[in-house]
């Protein structure tokens, strides 16, 4: 038997968001992909100047429409994706604020997904989808283990905040899908993302001058970089033929008082029962995403994942440890609220040194 043909026409969805931009440069760089269509909710004209600068390449063309409408979806796949007879699926779209709430994020994290699959079911030419899903999807508890593989069992607790049901809920749309569908699926649970505008918690966490966590525990983290994750997801849409669920770790593990520390930020610790308010405090004053009820059980217990399956299968392995120096180098958000309120008013003069 003869092997199946290469993925060579790749569709991204959240192409716009730092990572779809990653990946969009992944898939360019490689010279056995023929064509690469990134689709965002934004016009092309307001696009971000990386992602511009691409659409010069011949081999990329851009698609503006909204997924959280069904119509809108079904013609994407059979109109541009039917025509340029796209073979592969890359969907990493989703809502990145832990803050935003409602059926319009519930659209787009799960809706969508789920109408992407099922008009999936008829395409005459993609043969696979690769959904890059998180490793929130696994909680934190005290009686789980310190490492996780892909048997664990998921967060489903209907108590839990929207940012995490709507992953856990859009995860399993697609693990149901495996071995129904006529493509094949691969479901890509990966650390944290510690880069901007990646929706990142503790990318959050760390903009801030000081960081609070729990006094007497100190956790284990692992974080990914967006070019690790990128070329996870452009591998994984790659490897024809394998389907399943593979966790993503980062290269860069360590406790979380040391993950403040590498980001040149002060570290407090505080009784538990006190950060919740803190940090709703802090998001109203200042503007910021971090939510420590989604935090606090990955801030009292290790949660690892266990990289095996990756590495194994589709041959990832880590290569890019976190830019630590960049990331201290980051101005903190009370400093940027400081120089802002410093430029409005008529003393501010002697509030500037505070806002660099």
């Amino acid at each position: 038997m003869s092997d199946p043909a290469p993925i060579e026409r790749v569709l991204v969805t959240g192409a716009t968001a730092p990572l779809g931009v990653a990946i969009v440069e992944r898939l360019l760089a490689d010279p056995t992909i023929r064509e690469v269509i990134a689709v965002g909710r934004e016009p092309a004209a307001t696009l971000k100047p990386t992602l511009a600068r691409a659409l010069t390449n011949p081999r990329l063309s851009y698609v503006q429409l909204d997924l959280r409408r069904a119509r809108e979806v079904h013609r994407l796949l059979y109109g541009v994706g039917r025509r340029r007879v796209v073979d592969g699926v890359i969907h990493a779209a989703f809502h990145r604020s832990a803050r935003a709430q409602g059926r319009s994020v519930h659209r787009l994290n799960v809706d969508a997904t789920r109408e992407l699959l099922r008009l999936l079911d008829r395409h005459p030419t993609i043969r696979r989808l690769v959904f890059r899903s998180h490793a929130a999807v696994y909680g934190a508890v005290s009686s789980q283990p310190d490492i996780l593989d892909e048997d664990q069992p998921l967060n489903l607790k209907p108590s839990a905040p929207q940012w995490i049901r709507d992953r856990v809920e859009a995860d399993l749309v697609a693990c149901t899908r495996m071995g129904l569908a006529p493509y094949d699926i691969a479901v890509l649970r990966s650390a944290e993302c510690l880069a901007p505008g990646c929706g990142s918690q503790l990318h959050d966490f760390l903009r801030s001058a000081v960081c609070l966590r729990p006094f007497g525990f100190d956790p284990m983290v692992n974080v990914v970089t967006l070019a690790d994750l990128a070329a996870a997801l452009v591998t994984a849409v790659t490897r024809v033929g394998v389907q399943g669920v593979f966790n993503i770790p980062g290269a860069d593990t360590l406790p979380l008082s040391s993950l403040i520390h590498a980001a040149g930020r002060a570290d407090v610790g505080l009784p538990g029962p006190l950060l919740a308010p803190l940090y709703r405090w802090r998001s109203r004053a200042l503007g910021t995403d971090f939510r420590y009820d989604l935090n606090a059980a990955r801030f009292h217990y290790n949660a690892i994942l266990d990289g095996r399956r990756a590495r194994e299968v589709l041959g990832y392995v880590p290569r890019n440890p976190v830019d630590w120096e960049a990331l201290r180098g980051r101005v903190s958000v009370e400093r940027r609220a400081l120089s802002s309120l410093a430029s409005r008013l008529p003393w501010g003069q002697t509030l500037r040194p505070w806002g660099r």
